[in-house]
């Protein structure tokens, strides 16, 4: 029997699941949860435990169909500054809310699109930062770069700021399948910024493919991949195309005739990894991949691989303090989000109130399954043990659902007292299988296919 015709009858091209970069994921938070409770958990962080921060550029000049991403769309630079002086703004009310001496391990600029800020405004924002959470010694600090809205100048001043990885966005180079979702992005364009990062001195270098594109078929992401990999990029992210329409009213603009089915996209997939794993990349969790002296491979194979709303990170820190509209933040109480709209946002923080609407306060039993979650997206093993040493009698609760998931998925999973692990010919599974644990199922939230 084909591995297709096993995997599918067991959802694979059915099932909507969470891609669990959070646990409760977000449809989960509350608005009962805001900016008391936010000031709240910021205050009472551990000024020697470094922190990771995100910050969020929502604008673009040209939106992206296919993007699902909290974005607007602009044709000058006139709101960008005035949102940058909206962002100086939350960091002073950040500065009055955190303790004294809390530093910075990683921070990571996203978007929408970071790269139109101008080089007086990169310069402005990240010094804004680092006076208010200064870094440490061996901070990564990591941008999203759009290769048709950066040139030297930009990348120059991202270098001076500390950026030392950069992630660059991608998707496919095929003229009709850019075309198909509004992102024209030609390969000569990407590689002179490649030249200019690395002329910089960027260390590390990130790619952002995307599978299951309208037109996308073998030939043409076989030839984009060959493109890639004369990048030689460090890591590669390849993600499958969540149509989610009534999320992202710009996905309207996508010919929904035009996207690979189920099983095309699952073929495309296989052949992205296939093809990889060949050229020297890891395969790391679902749907990265590192060369093997990345920080990336080296925190798979030490078992200290996280996942966060980047993806699969070797990011450390415990802690993630988002800036900006939409932004999530990851505290130690819970989960906060600020205002989502961009009007909103502004006119919390110009209120002089943090911007934090909605959230969740994870439980004790929401901190065992969001452990055991990462646990299965990461490494494909939920260690049980692990689970009982670090939540006592409370950990031991899982068992029954671990029992169910072995009778569910038969030889795929193999089951012990110690242990849960997706064998290698049901990892396509593994977001369906993470489900299992989910005690969060809101009503009428929807999500993107598993394949």
């Amino acid at each position: 029997m084909k591995q297709i015709d096993r995997l599918e009858p067991l959802g694979l091209f059915d099932a909507r699941v969470p891609r669990y970069t959070s646990y409760p994921t977000a449809p989960v938070f509350s608005p009962q949860v805001g900016a008391v409770d936010q000031a709240r958990a910021l205050a009472a962080l551990d000024p020697a435990v470094p922190v990771s921060v995100y910050l969020h550029i929502p604008f673009c000049e040209r939106l992206c169909w296919f993007c699902a991403c909290h974005t607007q769309g602009t044709k000058t630079l006139t709101p960008v500054e005035s949102y940058v002086g909206t962002l100086e703004q939350e960091l002073a009310l950040l500065r009055d809310t955190l303790p004294a001496g809390l530093r910075m391990g990683r921070m990571h600029w996203g978007g929408g699109t970071p790269t139109i800020l101008p080089p007086a405004l990169i310069h402005r924002l990240a010094q804004a930062v680092k006076a208010v959470i200064p870094p440490t010694d061996d901070c990564e600090f990591s941008v999203e770069i759009d290769p048709t809205m950066v040139d030297r100048a930009k990348i120059g001043a991202l270098a001076d700021a500390g950026m030392n990885r950069a992630s660059i966005g991608i998707q496919d180079f095929d003229p009709r399948v850019q075309e198909a979702i509004g992102r024209i992005q030609p390969f000569d364009v990407t590689r002179a910024c490649v030249d200019d990062l690395r002329a910089a001195g960027v260390r590390s270098l990130n790619a952002d493919l995307v599978y299951g594109l309208p037109h996308q078929n073998a030939a043409r992401l076989e030839d984009t991949l060959s493109k890639v990999l004369a990048l030689a990029p460090d890591r590669i992210a390849l993600f499958g195309y969540a149509h989610v329409p009534w999320v992202s009213k710009r996905q309207q603009m996508i010919d929904e005739a035009a996207l690979p089915d189920a099983v095309e996209r699952f073929y495309l997939a296989e052949q992205a990894g296939e093809r990889l794993r060949a050229h020297g990349f890891e395969a790391i969790g679902i749907d990265h991949f590192a060369r093997p002296g990345d920080g990336l491979a080296i925190a798979a194979n030490s078992g200290r691989l996280r996942r966060n709303f980047q993806g699969y990170v070797d990011d450390t820190c415990a802690t993630l303090i988002g800036i900006g509209a939409s932004s999530i933040s990851r505290l130690p109480a819970g989960y906060i989000q600020n205002a989502a709209a961009t009007p909103a946002y502004v006119q919390r923080i110009t209120a002089g109130e943090l911007a934090g609407v909605r959230g969740h306060i994870l439980t004790q039993d929401d901190q065992l399954r969001a452990r055991a979650i990462e646990m299965i997206m990461c490494d494909f093993r939920l260690d049980l043990d692990a689970l009982r040493a670090r939540f006592g009698p409370l950990g031991a609760g899982l068992a029954s659902t671990v029992a169910q998931v072995g009778e569910r998925f038969g030889d795929l999973v193999a089951v012990s007292d110690s242990a849960l692990e997706i064998l290698p010919a049901g990892r396509a599974l593994t977001r369906i299988i993470a489900s299992a644990f989910d005690a969060h199922v809101p009503q009428g939230a929807r999500y993107s296919q598993a394949s």
